[in-house]
């Protein structure tokens, strides 16, 4: 056995498992974004957010209990950063003016300092809203255009699926558990795209350049060559991205917190959806040499690629 078939693995023998996988993945998270729907943050819904900080770590219940008294219902209590510092969000029913309201409701046998309070009205939420959904949609449309551009139909239909995977699976997730959903996000979701489309751009040039180079083998065995040439470089560009990442989540803070568990997750189910989600539908769309053939000029010489000879795995699959 050769090095190189040592090294090979068969990532399109799985690839039925890996759609199932997906499948379910997508299915759940639509589910829970109609079911349970998303917390929305401040930023969309509208409200007013009030920090303070205390001489000494109060209890949460008691806070609450102080802002009910006062007349703020269904004010949502936490910690920010530490057990001294807390975070109060009100519905969009107070204005600008909450924040010192708070202060001298909570005032009174605690000693406080105000570090900052927030109003976002409920039309500003709206338009904000509305536009972060134009901007999702807007991306997978350009995304669609430039790779069909750049490579071929099939190849924009199967860059613009995983990013759409992708979205659905991280929007799912932060359904599910009912983590906050605000701009920062929204930004993460963006990046996600960026990155993902970053890494199946890679994947499709190489299966591009190896559809044009390699004459003998079926389009999944030129597909799961592509991918094998790849796989390092995925591992290195993902792994690093990933140790960033976690550094953000652990030092990082309440108020990047969310956004970078969202990188996070985007990030492996991106590098995943690129491997898997567009060679699998490079499979599906039935993706063959005629698709990729480039014509020769009349009188053009050397414009033809010479024939290279496929690796030793695959000659003893022929």
């Amino acid at each position: 056995m050769s090095e190189e078939s040592k090294k090979h693995i068969d990532f399109m023998g799985v690839r039925r498992i890996a759609a199932a996988v997906s499948i379910i993945l997508v299915l759940g998270a639509v589910i829970s974004l109609g079911v349970k729907g998303l917390a929305l943050g401040l930023d969309f819904t509208g409200g007013s957010l009030v920090e303070l900080e205390y001489a000494e770590a109060p209890e949460l219940p008691d806070v609450r209990s102080k802002l009910e008294s006062a007349g703020y219902d269904n004010a949502m209590v936490q910690n920010f950063g530490s057990d001294k510092a807390v975070l109060i969000r009100l519905p969009a029913a107070f204005d600008d003016s909450v924040g010192t309201e708070v202060v001298s409701a909570l005032s009174r046998n605690a000693e406080l300092t105000l570090e900052r309070s927030e109003y976002v009205g409920g039309q500003v939420g709206e338009e904000l809203r509305e536009q972060g959904g134009i901007a999702l949609l807007l991306a997978f449309f350009v995304v669609l255009i430039y790779v069909a551009m750049r490579f071929q139909l099939k190849f924009g239909l199967a860059s613009v699926v995983p990013l759409v995977h992708d979205v659905l699976i991280v929007l799912g997730i932060f359904s599910v558990f009912q983590l906050t959903f605000d701009l920062t996000v929204l930004a993460a979701l963006l990046a996600v795209i960026g990155y993902s489309l970053n890494d199946t751009i890679i994947v499709s040039d190489r299966i591009r350049e190896n559809f044009r180079r390699i004459l003998k083998g079926e389009p999944e065995e030129i597909i799961n060559i592509s991918l094998n040439q790849v796989l390092l470089r995925t591992i290195v560009t993902s792994g690093t991205t990933l140790v960033v990442l976690i550094s953000l989540l652990v030092f990082g803070g309440e108020m990047i917190r969310n956004f970078a568990l969202a990188l996070f997750i985007g990030v492996l189910v991106g590098t995943y959806s690129s491997i898997y989600v567009a060679a699998n539908m490079l499979v599906t769309l039935n993706v063959n040499r005629d698709d990729l053939y480039v014509p020769q000029k009349e009188g053009a010489e050397g414009s033809q690629p010479e024939e290279e000879d496929p690796p030793d795995w695959l000659k003893r699959m022929d």
